[in-house]
C-alpha cells in the first residue's frame, strides 16, 4: 500500500513539473523608440494567468498610458489522427518614453495555477524625437492643401555600411563583415535594381548563410532610428600585412515617392511613383598585424584549436596498411591549415596524407574539424613507436603560439607470408624503387614458351585468322558508318542526341562565372542550359518555349513530378536573382549542384 502511494505521488510530481516546464511567458517591445512616442509592450502566455505584474521600476522611465488589453487565440492541428489544441493569451500595454537613454526592463511576473512565472528581460533604447507625431502632421496637412512632403533620400536617411566585428587583427585572424542597408522608417522600399556587393580583395572569404528574403529590423545608429536590413554576412581572413581597404560598392534601390496632388479628385487615386536612387558605401579599412616569428611546427592555423587522434590497428603483419587519423577541431581558419608532418621510421612505406574539412559558419565565425588520414605500411617485423604529431597554431586571444600534440602509439608488426614479403614498391615513395627481402634477383621457374629458330608467321593458321578478323571489323565499321550518316541527316534527331553535351558545356561555363563571382552571368548560363536542352530534347522552338509549355511536354514524356518541381525551382531561383541579391557563393554552389542533378535526371527519364 505504501509503495503504491509513493508511485502515485511520484507520478503527480512528474506531471506537475512537466506542466510547469511547458508554461511559456514572454515579453516583447521595440528595441528602439523615440521620446514622447507611443509604443506597445506585449506579453504572451500559453496558459490562463492572473495577477500580471509589470517589470519593477518601469514607471521611472515610461508612462503607462493604457492597458492591459487582453486577447485570446487558439489553433488546432491533427497529425496522424492525434489532435492537438494550443491556446495563447496576450496582454498589451501602451507606453510612452519620458527621456533618452538605454533602459533594461526586468522580468514581469504572472500567476498560473498558484505558481509565479517570470518573463524574459528586454532592453529598449530611447532616442530624441526625429519627426512630428503622425497625428500632428495629418492635422497640419489638412489645414493647408492635400499634398505630401517626400522624405529626403540623402545619405542621412538611406545609406549602406560594412560593419566589421574587428578592425585591428593578426594576419589570418577571422573577422565577421556584415553588409547593412539603413533606411528611414518613412521611406518605403519597392525593390532592388542593381546590387554590387563588396569583393573583399586581400581576404580569404567564407559566406555566412542568411535568409534570401531581407528582413528589416529597428536599429539605432548615430542617435537615430532606422529600419536595417542585412544584405550579406561574410567571414574574412586577411592574407597580407598592413592596411587593407574594403573598397566602396554601389547599389540601386527602387523607392516609392508620393506625387504632389493637383486637385481634390486625386485623393481617390493612388498618387505614388517609383523612383530609383543610387547608393555608394564608404570605404572601410582593417589594420593587419604580422604574426610573431613562427615555430617549426606552425601549419598556418590562426584561432583556437584542439587535436585528437586514433590508429586503425596496433598489431599488424608486414605490408598491411595502417591508418593514423588526426582531427583538428576549433574556431579559426580551418580550411587554410596545412597537414602536419608525421615522422615515421625509414622502414615504412609512406603515402601522401588525405584531408577533409567540415566547417560551419555563423556570427561567431568559422568552426569545424579538419580530418587528416596518414596511410603507411611496415616492411619488416618488429616493435615500432609511432611518434606524436606536433601541431602549433597562433591564438589571437593570447597573442602567442600554442602547441598541441597527439598521443604516441606502439605498433607490433609480425612477419607476413612469403608472397607478401617478397617485394614492396610504390610510385608514391620519394625514393628510388628497390628490392627488399631478397639479396638475389628472382629466377623465373616453370616451362618457358620456346620457339624454334627460323620460325615465321606467314602461311600459318594464325596468319589467315588475322585476315578474317580484319575483314569482319571492316564490315562492322562500314555498317556503323552508314547508320551514323543516316542519323546525321535527321537534324531533329542530331539535336536530340547532342542536347545533353551542349547543356553540359553551358553548365561548365556557369562554373567559371561562379568562380568569378559574376552573379548575373552565372544565373543566365544556367537558364540558357535548360532552355537549349529542353528545346532540343522536346522538339520545341526556342521562341515557343516557356515554363508552361515545357512542363506540359515533360508530363507527356512521363517525367516524374519531383524532377519537374526541381526544374521549376531552379528556374525561379535564377529569375529571382535578377531582382534581389543572391545568398553568396554557397547558395550559388547549391543551385549549380541542383541544376546538374536535375539535368541528369531529365536525361534518364525523357524517352526518345
Amino acid at each position: 500500500m505504501i509503495k503504491r502511494v509513493l508511485i502515485y505521488t511520484f507520478l503527480i510530481c512528474i506531471t506537475f513539473v512537466a506542466h510547469a516546464e511547458n508554461t511559456q511567458f514572454s515579453m516583447s517591445a521595440p528595441n528602439a523608440v523615440e521620446v514622447g512616442r507611443q509604443f506597445r509592450l506585449s506579453f504572451s502566455l500559453n496558459e490562463r494567468g492572473t495577477n500580471l505584474q509589470l517589470p519593477p521600476g518601469i514607471t521611472d522611465n515610461f508612462d503607462v498610458l493604457m492597458g492591459p488589453s487582453t486577447g485570446q487565440s487558439s489553433s488546432i492541428s491533427i497529425i496522424n489522427g492525434h489532435t492537438t489544441r494550443k491556446v495563447s493569451y496576450s496582454y498589451t500595454y501602451i507606453l510612452r518614453a519620458k527621456k533618452e537613454g538605454s533602459f533594461e526592463l526586468r522580468p514581469a511576473s504572472i500567476e498560473v495555477n498558484g505558481k509565479i512565472f517570470e518573463s524574459n528581460s528586454i532592453k529598449i533604447q530611447v532616442v530624441k524625437t526625429q519627426s512630428q507625431p503622425a497625428q500632428q502632421q495629418h492635422s497640419r496637412n489638412t489645414q493647408t492643401q492635400p499634398s505630401s512632403k517626400n522624405v529626403d533620400l540623402g545619405k542621412d536617411n538611406i545609406f549602406l555600411r560594412v560593419v566589421l566585428s574587428k578592425k585591428n587583427v593578426y594576419r589570418g585572424e577571422q573577422i565577421v563583415a556584415t553588409v547593412k542597408l539603413y533606411v528611414n522608417p518613412n521611406i518605403p522600399i519597392a525593390g532592388f535594381d542593381d546590387v554590387n556587393l563588396p569583393t573583399y580583395e586581400g581576404f580569404y572569404t567564407q559566406d555566412i548563410k542568411i535568409p534570401q528574403q531581407i528582413q528589416f529590423k529597428r536599429e539605432v545608429y548615430n542617435d537615430k532610428i532606422y529600419q536595417v536590413g542585412i544584405l550579406k554576412k561574410t567571414i574574412l581572413f586577411p592574407q597580407q600585412n598592413g592596411k587593407i581597404t574594403i573598397k566602396p560598392f554601389t547599389m540601386s534601390l527602387l523607392v516609392q515617392q508620393q506625387v504632389r496632388q493637383r486637385s481634390f479628385f486625386d485623393d481617390f487615386f493612388n498618387s505614388y511613383r517609383t523612383v530609383k536612387t543610387h547608393l555608394l558605401s564608404s570605404a572601410v579599412s582593417v589594420n593587419v598585424k604580422d604574426l610573431p616569428p613562427k615555430p617549426v611546427d606552425f601549419m598556418g592555423g590562426v584561432g583556437n584549436f584542439t587535436v585528437s587522434s586514433n590508429i586503425s590497428s596496433q598489431s599488424v603483419t608486414t605490408n598491411d596498411a595502417v591508418t593514423l587519423t588526426m582531427k583538428i577541431t576549433g574556431t579559426g581558419n580551418i580550411r587554410l591549415i596545412k597537414n602536419p608532418e608525421l615522422k615515421l621510421p625509414s622502414d615504412f612505406e609512406v603515402y601522401d596524407p588525405r584531408s577533409t574539412e567540415k566547417v560551419k559558419t555563423s556570427d561567431r565565425g568559422a568552426t569545424g574539424t579538419k580530418t587528416i588520414e596518414y596511410l603507411f605500411q611496415p616492411r619488416f617485423e618488429g616493435d615500432y613507436t609511432i611518434p606524436a604529431i606536433r601541431f602549433a597554431f597562433f591564438n589571437p586571444a593570447t597573442g602567442k603560439y600554442e602547441t598541441k600534440t597527439t598521443q604516441e602509439y606502439k605498433l607490433h608488426v609480425i612477419k607476413g607470408t612469403e608472397e607478401q614479403s617478397t617485394t614492396v614498391m610504390s610510385s608514391l615513395r620519394k625514393e628510388d624503387v628497390r628490392l627488399i627481402g631478397k639479396d638475389i634477383r628472382f629466377i623465373k621457374q616453370g616451362s618457358p614458351d620456346l620457339k624454334e629458330k627460323g620460325y615465321t608467321l606467314f602461311g600459318t593458321t594464325t596468319f589467315y585468322l588475322f585476315y578474317l578478323i580484319g575483314a569482319i571489323l571492316f564490315l562492322v565499321i562500314f555498317i556503323v558508318y552508314r547508320k551514323k550518316a543516316k542519323e546525321n541527316a535527321n537534324l531533329a534527331l542530331v539535336r536530340n542526341k547532342k542536347a545533353n553535351s551542349v547543356a553540359k558545356k553551358r553548365l561548365k561555363a556557369a562554373i567559371s562565372f561562379m568562380k568569378q563571382n559574376n552573379d548575373e552571368a552565372f544565373h543566365d548560363e544556367i537558364l540558357k542550359a535548360f532552355t537549349g536542352y529542353l528545346s532540343d530534347k522536346l522538339g520545341i522552338p526556342v521562341a515557343d518555349l516557356n515554363r508552361e509549355s515545357a512542363v506540359a511536354k515533360l508530363k507527356e514524356r512521363n517525367v516524374s513530378e519531383e524532377v519537374i518541381n526541381d526544374y521549376i525551382e531552379v528556374v525561379e531561383q535564377c529569375e529571382f536573382a535578377r531582382f534581389a541579391p543572391s545568398g553568396g557563393s554557397e547558395a550559388r554552389h547549391e543551385l549549380y549542384k541542383k541544376a546538374e542533378a536535375t539535368m541528369s535526371r531529365f536525361e534518364k527519364q525523357i524517352k526518345r
